[in-house]
C-alpha cells in the first residue's frame, strides 16, 4: 500500500461514502482493503465517517468482477467495489453509483460530455447504466423491480407488512399510515428470515400523493438507518404504483438527505438524482494500520 492513500468524501442526498480513487487496482489490492480496514473507514469518531466505502477501480482488477459480469465484463471498463460500514460487500447502490460516476469525472478518468447516454459499470449486482443530465444531476437505469412476495418487519413494538421487492438487493418496502418521523430506527428491525436470508434494507413509507409522491424513512443491512437510499427509493416507488393497480409510473421519493425521482417502466427503473464531492485528502500513515 502506498503511504498516502488519497481519499474522496461524497454523498448522494446524504447517502454519504469514502471514496478511495485505484483506477490500475494497485493502492488496495489483494486483501488490504479488508472489513477491518472499511469499519475504521466508516467510524464516524475515530475514521472519515461514512454509510460505506467506493472503490473506483477498473473491473479488470477485481477478481470477482468475472463471476458477477459474465458476457457484460469486457463492456464494464470500471467496477464499482461498493463496501457496506461493517465491512460486508454490497450488491448494488443508487446513491453510490451516481457519486461513483462523479468522482470518475472529477479524476478525469471519464469525460462528462460522453456520460449523456450514459457509461456501463459493473457491480456486484451486475452492470448498470449511469449517466449525467445536463442540469449536473446523475441517473441511473437501475434494472427491473421484482417482487418477490409479501413479508413484515417488527419495529418500535410495532408490525409493518410489506411488499418483498428485489433491486439486485433485498427490500421490504412497507406503507403504513404511522408517522414515520415518529419511529425509533436506533435498533435493527425484526424480519422473516426464510423471506431474507441475506438479510434485509426495511423502508417504511408514508403516501402523500397516491402513485405519485411518498417519503421514507430507511434501516439498511449491515448499515442501520441512514439518510438515503436509492435502491430502496426504486423499490419503494414500485411498491407505491403497485399498490394503487400500477405496474409503471414515475414517483417523486423524498428522504431524509433530499429528493430522488424514479421512473418504473415495464423493462426497468431509472433513478435520478444529485451527486456531491465534498472532500479530498490523503490517508496519514499513522492512522493506517501496519
Amino acid at each position: 500500500m502506498t503511504s498516502s492513500p488519497r481519499v474522496l468524501i461524497g454523498h448522494g442526498t446524504e447517502n454519504d461514502f469514502v471514496v478511495l480513487p485505484d483506477p490500475d487496482g494497485t493502492v488496495w489490492a489483494g486483501g488490504r482493503l479488508d472489513a477491518a480496514v472499511v469499519r475504521r473507514l466508516c467510524d464516524r469518531r475515530a475514521g472519515l465517517g461514512g454509510d460505506g466505502v467506493l472503490r473506483l477501480v477498473r473491473s479488470a482488477h477485481v477478481p470477482d468482477a468475472p463471476a458477477v459480469l459474465g458476457e457484460d465484463l469486457d463492456r464494464c471498463e470500471w467496477f464499482m467495489d461498493h463496501r457496506n460500514a461493517d465491512g460486508s460487500y454490497a450488491e448494488m447502490c443508487g446513491n453510490g453509483i451516481r457519486l461513483f460516476l462523479h468522482a470518475l469525472i472529477g479524476e478525469g478518468l471519464v469525460d462528462r460530455a460522453a456520460c449523456a447516454d450514459g457509461l456501463l459499470v459493473g457491480t456486484r449486482g451486475g452492470p448498470r447504466r449511469v449517466g449525467a443530465t445536463a442540469d449536473g444531476s446523475y441517473w441511473v437505469d437501475m434494472g427491473p423491480a421484482r417482487e418477490f412476495g409479501r413479508g413484515s418487519a417488527q419495529l418500535d413494538g410495532r408490525s409493518f407488512d410489506g411488499l418483498a421487492v428485489s433491486m439486485g438487493n433485498p427490500h421490504l418496502a412497507a406503507i403504513t399510515d404511522v408517522d414515520v418521523d415518529t419511529l425509533d430506527l436506533t435498533t435493527p428491525p425484526r424480519f422473516d428470515p426464510e423471506l431474507f436470508p441475506e438479510g434485509v434494507n426495511v423502508e417504511l413509507v408514508n403516501v402523500v400523493e397516491p402513485a405519485a409522491h411518498v417519503r421514507l424513512r430507511v434501516f439498511e443491512r449491515g448499515v442501520g438507518e441512514t439518510r438515503s437510499c436509492g435502491t430502496g427509493a426504486c423499490a419503494v416507488a414500485y411498491a407505491a404504483l403497485v399498490a394503487e393497480g400500477y405496474r409503471e409510473g414515475t414517483v417523486v421519493v423524498d428522504v431524509p438527505g433530499g429528493r430522488l425521482s424514479v421512473q418504473v417502466g415495464p423493462e426497468t427503473t431509472v433513478l435520478t438524482g444529485p451527486a456531491v464531492l465534498v472532500a479530498t485528502g490523503v490517508l496519514c500513515p499513522e492512522w493506517l494500520p501496519a
